[in-house]
């Protein structure tokens, strides 16, 4: 499968969610909409862009509609996908002044990420390297759940003084901290607050040329 660009990418994966959700197929026109292009054309190139790529299907018989393609599967249960908000990228590292931006939609598969996203269920993009002692990449998807306590342990999503990381949430002498899991960097202890924006539910990583 070859590819996808930004965009092509943030197309297949709201047609994906719109599937997932019990909806109709968009249309090149409510693509359009959603993505605020000038015209239609610009959806339907991106759709056929799909199409040729082998993302996406068109179901025989029925104008304009079209399933996410699955490499030796003849048909997908739509059922199954859910679209989860991607927010934008947290640091794997130092922590960072990072504001979390929408992206669109990273469409999965419920079956193998092993639970059912909630409405508090968001995604963002690893940055570093200092969550490689847990297999987080550069480059990797970490889905996270807001809400839930952390415990001793757990992967988690973090503001620490008022910065962005992504590390280990520990807990010692009663005072909680965060732990990089990769021994060039220190471990983070909050002078003033530590904020847990979420906690980790599953890993989506990108296949590397």
């Amino acid at each position: 499968m070859q590819e996808l660009s930004a965009k092509q990418e943030a197309v297949r994966a709201f047609i994906a969610a719109e599937l997932g959700a019990g909806r109709p197929c968009p249309s090149h026109r409510e693509i359009a909409a959603h993505f605020a292009f000038a015209s239609t054309y610009a959806a339907a190139c991106h759709v056929r862009a799909l199409v040729r790529k082998g993302v996406l299907r068109a179901v025989a018989g029925k104008a304009r509609a079209l399933r996410p393609a699955v490499a030796g599967a003849d048909t997908v249960d739509p059922a199954r996908l859910a679209g989860i908000p991607l927010l934008g990228s947290i640091p794997a590292g130092l922590g960072q002044d990072r504001e979390q931006t929408a992206e669109g939609l990273i469409a999965v598969d419920i079956n193998t990420i092993g639970f059912k996203p909630t409405r508090n269920t968001f995604a963002l993009r690893v940055v570093g390297d200092s969550m490689i002692g847990r297999h987080v990449c550069d480059g990797d998807i970490v889905i996270l759940e807001h809400g839930p306590e952390p415990r001793p342990g757990q992967m988690v999503a973090a503001l620490i003084d008022r910065q962005s990381t992504l590390k280990t949430f520990l807990i010692r002498n009663q005072r909680a901290f965060l732990k990089a899991e990769n021994p060039r960097y220190p471990d983070l202890i909050p002078a003033e607050e530590l904020m847990i924006q979420g906690v980790f539910r599953a890993l989506i990583r990108k296949a590397r040329e």
